[in-house]
């Protein structure tokens, strides 16, 4: 393929931002700069639209940059293990998962974060009982012991 024929192309640039927080530096900066998005632009509009959301709150977002310079993006919902984690109410997981435990949650906490990953696009199609056993995998990763 050649240069023109890759320039020519979307390209799909994916970031953890804190919501309201999005600034020029890195790691948004460097990642939209270096295709000629103007990333203050980008920060105004992604502080706009996650302005309702807590501050600070992980969002994990998909800026589909188009070959004219301009830009879309979609936000999706928090990543599991950060609700997780304030859940039980730890800063961060285990280094051994699966030896340790880390914290503790109930299931209805499970079915709660389930409900609100539920409304991702990807995820529609997805039964909640699937999604809860995605968030129970996830808690085990982080050492975190889901109780009845």
């Amino acid at each position: 393929m050649s240069k023109a024929s890759a320039k020519a192309r979307a390209q799909i640039v994916r970031l953890l931002i804190p919501a309201g927080k999005a600034a020029p530096t890195p790691p948004v900066g460097p990642a939209l700069g270096a295709r000629g998005v103007k990333s203050m632009d980008f920060c105004k509009e992604f502080n706009a639209r996650t302005a309702h959301i807590e501050p600070g709150v992980p969002i994990p977002t998909l800026i589909t940059v188009q070959p004219d310079r301009t830009f879309t993006f979609v936000t999706k919902s928090p990543p599991a293990s950060y609700f997780l984690k304030q859940a039980a109410g730890i800063e961060k997981g285990t280094g051994r998962p699966g030896h340790e435990v880390t914290g503790t949650i109930s299931l209805k906490h499970v079915y709660e974060i389930a409900k609100i990953k539920a409304t991702d696009e990807h995820m529609k199609t997805i039964p909640l009982e699937s999604i809860a056993r995605m968030i129970v995998g996830s808690a085990r990763s982080l050492g975190v012991q889901v109780i009845p």
